[in-house]
Parts: structure tokens; sequence; C-alpha cells
């Protein structure tokens, strides 16, 4: 097929309990997808109009640890965590202690937030976000890799000091950039060992994000070839409509095709189904239906 394929832990809605994190990681581990995936949404405005799937999601990085000791092969990804809402010091323990604890599998995704309401409750500010993400990265990265850190910027300041013990992986785990518009596009590809697109990517026009990506990969001096594009797969399945719609071979046809785009990576992600990922729903339903679909789907 050409694409890895992994897949979306139960993190949102009527599904995301305790036993079904454990149950769906080892299953799905043991059914050959590569990669279970988390996203982060902290909390929504009592006004605010959201979907269904971001009224109560887990924390992202617990629950990865959480079905990390379930699993023992599987790459353990976040998609995302939003820069701004905590200091990269906090998460550079945070995530170098997942990546220690897991045997080295954690990839670790990074945004900038879109929700007023978690800048106001997290004390967080919307201005300059694109460069701040910078400074976050790279005192993740002397944390991660230098075995006494220092930074002084502009946003982010860290004293001469010694963050152990440090992560498995060398020089700390591989750093995907979320994004849409160009500036963002090009900076994963500068930046990140790869990017991750969103919920809402229009997956017919990806190629020209990916060329994006490619792009600021080329202009750092990188080789783009490397630079991982790894694709939010919000599945719809007995729909006709977008890609990765339809049966269970229209959706892997469709997989087929975003390799051809220049996708490395895909994770399906259930959490996005109203029929499972929504809190409303009955649960013992949502997980029916989640189980006979990650084994349809099953690479």
């Amino acid at each position: 097929m050409g694409v890895r394929v992994g897949f979306g832990l139960p993190v949102a809605g009527a599904w995301a309990t305790p036993a079904n994190v454990a149950r769906f990681a080892a299953r799905a581990e043991e059914l050959g997808y590569g990669s279970l995936w988390t996203f982060q949404r902290l909390i929504v405005g009592e006004n605010e109009q959201v979907l269904p799937v971001y009224r109560a999601v887990l924390d992202p990085l617990i629950a990865l640890s959480f079905a990390a000791a379930h699993t023992s092969t599987a790459r353990l990804g976040v998609a995302i965590v939003n820069a701004p809402f905590v200091s990269p010091t906090v998460l550079a323990k945070q995530a170098g202690t997942l990546d220690l604890l897991s045997g080295g599998r954690l990839d670790l995704g990074l945004g900038t937030g879109w929700s007023p309401a978690e800048f106001v409750a997290t004390g967080a500010s919307m201005e300059r976000r694109g460069r701040r993400v910078e400074e976050y990265a790279a005192v993740l990265r002397t944390l991660w890799a230098d075995e006494v850190s220092s930074f002084d910027g502009e946003f982010y300041a860290v004293p001469a000091a010694r963050m152990d013990p440090k992560p498995v992986q060398r020089p700390g785990p591989p750093l995907l950039f979320g994004g849409s518009v160009p500036a963002a596009l090009r900076r994963a590809g500068r930046l990140g060992d790869g990017w991750i697109s969103r919920s809402a990517q229009d997956l017919s026009a990806i190629a020209a994000d990916v060329a994006e990506v490619r792009r600021g990969a080329v202009e750092a001096g990188k080789d783009p070839a490397a630079v991982r594009i790894v694709c939010r797969g919000v599945v719809r399945p007995g729909e006709r409509g977008p890609r990765l719609s339809g049966s269970p071979d229209d959706i892997r046809a469709d997989l087929a095709w975003l390799a051809d785009q220049g996708v490395t990576e895909v994770f399906l992600d259930l959490n996005w189904d109203p029929l499972i990922g929504n809190p409303a729903t009955d649960p013992d339903e949502a997980t029916t239906r989640a189980d006979t679909l990650l084994t349809a789907l099953a690479p």
C-alpha cells in the first residue's frame, strides 16, 4: 500500500473508558496497526458551538501512558499538544518520561491552539504563535539532547541546567507540527520531523499541502523525502462522501491514493464518528461499532 496505518485511541465521547483504552490499544497492535494516537482538548466554552468529539476528551499524554502499559511495539503519537498552554520545560519532562517508560515509542505533535476559551483559561497569548512555537521546539530539544541545557529567547528561558533521565530516542522524540496555512506548513518542513494534518483537512487537495511542507524542508537544507507526512484519517464508514468514506475496500483504496499524494502515515480516527465519539451515544453501541471497524479496517 505504501502508507503506514495507525489507529486513533478511544479518547473522546462514549467509548473513551479505561477498559476501552487498554483493550483497543492492545487489539490494534495485535491486528497490525503501527501506531496509536490521541489529541488534546482542555475545555469547551459554555456557549461554544463545537463538534461532539470535542465535548469530553481524555488528556492525551496520560491516555498514551495508559496505552503504553498495555502494548509493546506500536508507536504512541499525540496529534497534537497545543504549545501555548504548557511550559516547554514541563512538556519536555512529561514527554521524555513517556518516551523512557514506553521504550522509545513517542511521537510528539505540536500545535499553536485555536480555542479562545482555552487561551484565557491557561493564561496563554494568541500573539505571535508561530515564533513562539519555534522557540518552544528549541527548548524541548536542548532539554532532551544536551548534558547541560540553556536557552535565552524572547518568550522562553532556561538557566544552565540538567534534565535527567533522558528519553530513549536520541536526540529526542520526533517533533511533528500541525498547521494548515502555508507559513505553518513550511515551518513543519523546516523545523520538524514531520507534519500532521488536521481533522477538517480537505484530503482531495492534500498533495499541495505536502508540497508546501517539503518546500520548507528544502529551504532548510533538509532531505524533503525524510519528512514524515502524517494524516489524521477521519473515517466515514458506510457514507458516500469525501476520501476515507464508504466500504472498507473503498477506504483501503483511499489509503493507497493518499500514499500516491505523498502521505507517509495515516491513523484511522473513529473519535470523529458521531456514533462513537459523541458523549451522548450509548457506550455499548459505540464500542461495538468501533470493534467492528477496527477489525474491518485492519492493515
